[in-house]
């Protein structure tokens, strides 16, 4: 008796029905190795913020040893610092006052008041000039006569022998000794001028102190940054070598040298950030000393000068150079000594 097998049924030797094949597997989806390096990233940086805030918390653990060490290197980058912040008070201050320089054109004594007078409204229109102050013969003679003390000598004089004298103050765009310098040179060679006055002598002086005290301190900036750069990197060096130990255990279990060597790049960091925010907070306690004192006598020669502080842009630039300094400390201090820690 034949046994009745459903149709599309294939017969085995035991007669039993045989199992379905397994189904095939499917194509990994197109999105998975995005996915697996988004997660190595994410892992990569959650790793960065650990060891970031692990440093910290090592610092902070040890308050005494790291202020000292923090306010070295504040000291060190406020002194540069608060040079420079004094030199633009400075700066600004003789910009100022080289504005303020007047050019006196004393005319030929044939030339009358009316013709010195065209004259001086005619310069009065030009761009290079703000104002102008005409003083005709007369009053020329009448100031001379106050101020020298010689009135009654002068009385007997039967001409006047002072000239007509325009006095031009330069607008502010042209106020730099430079262009001052041109415009009174330009001055001089018309016709009705016989001398032309120019005190820019002090202003040049003074501004070629100011280059050299400029660069005296870029100069002793980047001595500082050096003395700076040596003391990370020998506390990173006391860093590694107490843990040392720890070190070679986190290197016997494969452990990298960039891994290793993160905790004290991040320490050196913390280092350099901590020491420029209390630079920047000694540089504005010392403008905020100073400025009292500093507006008395402001207020002594009718000035409303005020020192200015650290700006947005200055405090920034003061941050990015701790940082930059702490990790370029920690840098050397690791490539230095940190190879060197290998285990046996």
């Amino acid at each position: 008796m034949k046994e009745n097998i459903p149709r599309g049924a294939s017969p085995s030797r035991s007669g039993r029905k045989q199992p379905p094949p397994p189904p095939a597997e499917a194509p990994p989806r197109q999105g998975a190795s995005a996915g697996l390096e988004q997660s190595g990233l994410e892992a990569y940086f959650a790793h960065h913020r650990l060891i970031a805030r692990d440093s910290l918390m090592r610092l902070i653990r040890s308050p005494l040893s790291s202020l000292m060490t923090w306010l070295v290197i504040a000291v060190a980058l406020a002194l540069p610092c608060g040079l420079f912040v004094m030199l633009g008070n400075l700066g600004g201050l003789t910009e100022g006052l080289e504005g303020a320089s007047r050019v006196s054109l004393y005319m030929k004594l044939d030339v009358d008041d009316q013709a010195a007078y065209k004259l001086a409204q005619k310069l009065k229109e030009r761009p290079e000039v703000q104002s102008m102050q005409f003083i005709n013969r007369t009053q020329a003679l009448e100031e001379f006569k106050s101020l020298s003390g010689w009135g009654d000598v002068l009385a007997y004089l039967d001409d006047n022998p002072l000239p007509a004298v325009i006095v031009l103050q330069p607008a502010p765009e042209y106020g730099q000794a430079e262009k001052v310098q041109a415009f009174t040179e330009t001055l001089s060679k018309l016709p009705e001028v016989d001398n032309v006055q120019l005190d820019l002598q002090w202003v040049k002086r003074l501004n070629a102190l100011f280059e050299v005290l400029g660069r005296s301190t870029l100069a002793i900036g980047a001595l500082l940054g050096l003395a700076v750069i040596l003391i990370i990197g020998n506390t990173i060096r006391l860093a590694i070598e107490n843990r040392k130990d720890e070190i070679l255990v986190v290197k016997l279990v494969g452990g990298t040298d960039p891994f290793v060597r993160r905790p004290f790049l991040y320490t050196g960091f913390w280092y350099g950030v901590g020491g420029a925010l209390l630079a920047w907070l000694l540089v504005n306690m010392a403008l905020l000393w100073l400025s009292g004192p500093v507006n008395q006598l402001a207020a002594l020669y009718y000035s409303s000068f005020n020192l200015s502080g650290l700006s947005i842009e200055a405090s920034s630039l003061l941050l990015l150079t701790g940082s930059f300094l702490g990790c370029g400390g920690a840098w050397l201090a690791v490539r230095r000594h940190l190879d060197d820690i290998e285990p046996k």
